[in-house]
């Protein structure tokens, strides 16, 4: 601290930059007495104890990438290339050249309220739930900004991204999804497999498409879901699950016969090409010799186009997984044989998700006690 003229320059030793390793301090004029000097020189070193005191001359873009390049190992392909979506398309052009140290928790809300006015492609409205995703990514950049020590305080913790709304849970009916299948079996008979699989597993589409003969047992009637494929920010990357488990699940009648054909048909088209058919080609390929996989998104689109022939717009392929459960659970099958059929990794995931189909189950379970005590009168 020392006086010039009628003010005191007030300086606190901050440490080194971590980037630069060049020494960093907090500075600051102060007018009037000395008292006044001294009162705020140790409010300044409070901050700079507390670590409220930005110490680097970084940018919220460098924290970014650095962070990505720290993080990204333990994602998996899809999350990767998300996260670098988003780092790229929404938050480097507004905030990649802020400096950390003037990044504040206001800012950030109001950065929150363009992006859902108009964040999106074309400046069209993000929903609430891609807001909420952007703000988890920036938050855990500048948290490990803190843990690093860039800066002292995270500036996201403070603010209040979106409320995401509960989205309704509408799976289609049996008798929608017949009329689909039915038209897939004129159509597509490979996709028409695909979607009675799907419709009878409840499994996710990367592990659907995921699956090789080597996972089919036919004897049994069961396959062994274990992998899944994802688009990756290079192409498709064959992974583990998304829980990182492993599961069995048996097939009814009806799609281990439709099985059964798939894989003749594509013996027979092997043969036609005069090309190998090996055991452990994928289940669902167009090529001849199963080697490739059906691409994810191709899968979803040709559900999607079979479902508006039949007059059902808004349908999703991943609706099949939830077709699944709430016709499980509404029949009275026990929450933990459905979490293990989808693969959810307890059933408390399964009862966050269906809880109004577990209370209808329970409603009947209540009427059920209720004759059996009548009858006992």
């Amino acid at each position: 601290m020392r006086q010039r003229g009628a003010s005191w320059e007030l300086r606190v030793f901050l440490g080194n930059d971590p980037l630069t390793g060049k020494k960093r301090y907090a500075t600051q004029t102060v007018r009037g007495g000395k008292r006044d000097a001294q009162r705020k020189l140790a409010e300044m070193v409070t901050e700079a104890e507390r670590g409220l005191t930005a110490r680097t001359t970084a940018t919220v873009g460098e924290l970014l990438e650095a962070w990505f390049e720290f993080a990204a190992p333990d994602f998996s392909p899809k999350t990767v290339k998300e996260t670098r979506g988003y780092i790229d398309r929404s938050l480097m052009p507004a905030l990649g050249s802020k400096s950390l140290a003037r990044l504040k928790s206001a800012e950030l809300d109001a950065f929150y309220r363009r992006l859902l006015a108009s964040g999106g492609s074309g400046g069209r409205p993000l929903a609430p739930g891609t807001v909420r995703r952007i703000h988890g990514i920036l938050r855990r950049a500048l948290y490990q900004g803190v843990k690093w020590g860039w800066i002292g305080i995270n500036p996201a913790t403070a603010t209040t991204p979106p409320r995401v709304p509960a989205s309704d849970i509408k799976p289609p009916a049996g008798e929608d999804l017949a009329r689909v299948l039915r038209r897939a079996g004129e159509e597509s008979p490979d996709l028409a497999c695909y979607l009675m699989l799907a419709a009878a597993t409840g499994a996710r589409r990367s592990e659907l498409i995921a699956l090789r003969w080597t996972d089919v047992d036919l004897d049994t009637a069961t396959v062994s879901i274990e992998r899944g494929i994802v688009l990756g920010p290079d192409g498709l990357v064959e992974k583990g699950t998304k829980t990182h488990s492993a599961r069995r699940v048996s097939l009814d009648a009806g799609t281990a016969g439709a099985i059964a054909d798939h894989r003749e048909r594509m013996r027979e088209r092997a043969a036609m090409c005069r090309v190998a058919w090996a055991a452990n080609s994928f289940v669902f390929s167009n090529a001849a010799d199963g080697s490739e996989p059906w691409f994810p998104d191709s899968v979803s689109r040709s559900f999607k186009r079979l479902c508006e022939k039949e007059g059902m717009s808004g349908v999703r392929l991943h609706d099949l997984r939830h077709f699944v459960a709430t016709e499980l659970l509404s029949a009275g099958v026990d929450v933990r044989t459905v979490a293990g059929r989808l693969g959810h990794r307890n059933a408390a995931t399964t009862l966050n998700v269906y809880a109004h189909f577990v209370e209808q189950s329970d409603r009947e379970a209540a009427d059920i006690i209720g004759d059996v005590m009548r009858d006992t009168k």
